[in-house]
């Protein structure tokens, strides 16, 4: 009677309750086909996107920190390398002072000892020079008292004469 009155009753008012009926019901099992057939599927794999984007994420995000780490420890290292380098640096100039005083102390002491050398030479030379000049006055003496006595002196008086000579020259001195 309810259905008489559906399919009537919209007749009379220009609504057809069987339609609307029948597409509720059938609107109802295609709602219900889609969410077994079509929706679970789909939820699926918006799932499983939604998963893959946020591992993704995370990836990325460890990727990032795993590069910022780098780029520190690059920093750090740079750093590091710059230190030793002006330590090196600063060594081969400490090194170089120091070779450079070795140097000019080994000049000096060379020029020292040049210098000590020259002098007891230039004093040998002197020395000898004086001995000669000494000869050549005993020899020069002893020829003019052998004129002046006009004998010949012998060896030994010649001798004695000379050392005599030579120790009053020094005297004089």
């Amino acid at each position: 009677m309810l259905l008489d009155y559906l399919v009537l009753g919209s007749a009379e008012h220009g609504l057809n309750y069987g339609d609307i009926l029948a597409t509720l019901v059938i609107f109802i099992v295609l709602m219900l086909l889609l969410k077994k057939f079509a929706w679970g599927p789909l939820m699926g794999i918006m799932t499983e996107r939604e998963e893959l984007v946020a591992s993704e994420i995370e990836t990325a995000e460890k990727n990032r920190e795993d590069a910022q780490k780098l780029l520190e420890e690059q920093r750090s290292l740079l750093k590091e390398a710059r230190t030793e380098a002006l330590a090196i640096v600063e060594n081969a100039k400490k090194q170089a002072d120091l070779q450079k005083e070795d140097i000019v102390s080994a000049a000096k002491a060379e020029a020292i000892r040049l210098q000590e050398s020259a002098k007891r030479d230039i004093e040998t030379e002197k020395e000898k020079a004086i001995a000669a000049v000494r000869e050549e006055v005993v020899s020069l003496s002893v020829l003019a008292a052998t004129k002046v006595l006009n004998k010949e002196v012998s060896a030994e008086d010649n001798r004695a004469l000379i050392e005599e000579t030579i120790a009053k020259a020094g005297e004089a001195k």
